[in-house]
């Protein structure tokens, strides 16, 4: 199984629901977030920074990739337990700021481009909701 958390909002490239990740960086960028909230912000992007491999690769195309707009999307595998307890933190400071987040999970991720031991990249199928 595999897990995505959401807001509402539609992202540029990929053209689904915005991840937490942007959301709350949006955010700070708009300067919402308390004091506290920027200190747990950047202490949770560390954690992940020390914790998560970036994906090597945001498109099914062959290179060179720059021509071609990402739209693969980042979905957490149900294993990833200590990962998953980090992005409800995000999800946390989102709802303080009234931000709805939803949670999907799916069988069904669509044509895989990076994957690793916590995390699976894809571009969804037509029919995967995202």
């Amino acid at each position: 199984m595999y897990l995505r958390f959401v807001i509402g909002d539609i992202d540029e490239d990929s053209q689904v629901e915005l991840g937490v990740f942007h959301a709350v960086n949006n955010l700070r960028e708009e300067g919402k977030l308390y004091p506290y909230e920027e200190e747990q912000h950047d202490l949770i992007r560390q954690w992940f920074n020390e914790n998560l491999e970036k994906p090597t690769r945001f498109t099914a195309s062959k290179p060179p990739f720059y021509r071609k707009k990402n739209k693969a999307i980042s979905w957490f595998k149900d294993s990833a337990n200590e990962h998953l307890a980090q992005v409800r933190s995000l999800v946390a400071i989102l709802q303080n700021h009234g931000v709805p987040v939803g949670m999907l999970t799916t069988e069904r991720i669509g044509y895989v481009v990076y994957e690793d031991e916590y995390q699976i990249v894809a571009e969804p199928f037509s029919d995967t909701q995202c």
